[in-house]
Parts: C-alpha cells; structure tokens; sequence
C-alpha cells in the first residue's frame, strides 16, 4: 500500500534516493533553471550535484518551487514524486514558446502538475495516479481553486523519460478537461 504525503524536509534522503534510483539528474529543477538547454543538458550531464544542493535548499526554505506530493510505501522508501506548485512558481512554463501567448487565467490559485517521477520498478504499478488523485486534496489546502497538467502527447507511446510531465491518459482519467488541445502540447485542467 502506498501513502501519499507532501514532501517535507524529512523526505530528502529518500527523495535523493528516488533520483538516483530512477537516473534522473534534473532534480526537478528544469523549469527554475536559467540558461540554454544546451547548458542545462550540460548541468544535468555534469553538474547534477547543483540540481540537487538546489532541490534540497528550496524544499528547506519551505519554497512554493519545491511543493510537491511523496508517494511512500510500506517499507518506507519513496516510489513515486510531483511537483505540484503554484503556477507562478514555474516562471519558466509560461516563458517557453508553446505556453507564452495563452491566457491561462490566475496564476497564483492555479497549481502545476510539472513532472512526474516513479522509481523504475514501480512503474506501472498505479503511483502515478495515486499522486494524481490526492492532488486535489493537498492543492486545496494550500489555496489551489484549479489544478493544471502540460502532456505531450503522441501518436506512439511514450517511454518514461520522455512522459516526464505525466501520461496524458492519467489526467483525462482522473476528470481533467482541455482548455487548449492543441498537439503535442495540450493544456489540461480540473477544477477544485
């Protein structure tokens, strides 16, 4: 049975873990990061421990970039996180050319699903909908009237590191609706 938690600074060793397990360099700090992607490509290939140091000193300054849910099993390990945060906390998702010319309405009650991450061998195994389905519950408590997602969507499947954003079939079925449907890039929403 896996619970669903919002990351604390108690998490950090497994959420580390989780990272290192899953030979994810980026952190989840892809949209604070600021440069080219050729330098964040080069960051993630050669500097991952400053993504890290990152990650690690937002979520203790209890920063809004650093919200998110923990998905935690039996044994105490986390299989699962999700960045679940204001939309004004991920300056970067309006900046990039696909989302900038959208009216998206409020930007502070608004909060992001703006990645996924599930430890290789858990995949598959429904704890990225149990993140998804408790979003609700945590997103309203920290003042959320909506939530939103960004699938990519394609005509052939996804492999994991590419569905980073979530699997699009997971946001239709827990009751998200497209306010843009405009491939790859749909934007979708659920209201609270």
């Amino acid at each position: 049975m896996t619970r669903i938690e919002p990351l604390a600074e108690a998490h950090l060793p497994r959420l580390r873990a989780l990272f290192d397990a899953s030979s994810s360099t980026c952190f989840c700090r892809y949209w604070h990061f600021v440069g080219t992607k050729n330098d964040w490509l080069d960051r993630c290939a050669n500097q991952p421990e400053e993504n890290a140091a990152e990650l690690e000193a937002a979520v203790r300054a209890g920063s809004a970039e650093a919200r998110g849910l923990v998905a935690v099993d039996d044994d105490g390990a986390i299989v699962g996180w999700m960045k679940l945060t204001p939309r004004d906390a991920v300056p970067k998702l309006r900046a990039l050319p696909v989302y900038r010319s959208l009216d998206l309405g409020d930007g502070g009650t608004t909060f992001s699903v703006g990645c996924f991450l599930v430890r290789p061998d858990a995949r598959g195994k429904g704890v990225a909908r149990a993140l998804l389905a408790a979003a609700p519950r945590f997103a309203r408590e920290w003042g959320a009237r909506a939530l939103e997602a960004y699938p990519r969507r394609s005509s052939e499947p996804l492999h994991a590191e590419e569905a980073w954003q979530g699997p699009e079939r997971v946001f239709v079925d827990a009751g998200f609706e497209p306010v843009v449907d405009v491939p790859p890039y749909p934007v979708y929403r659920k209201a609270l």
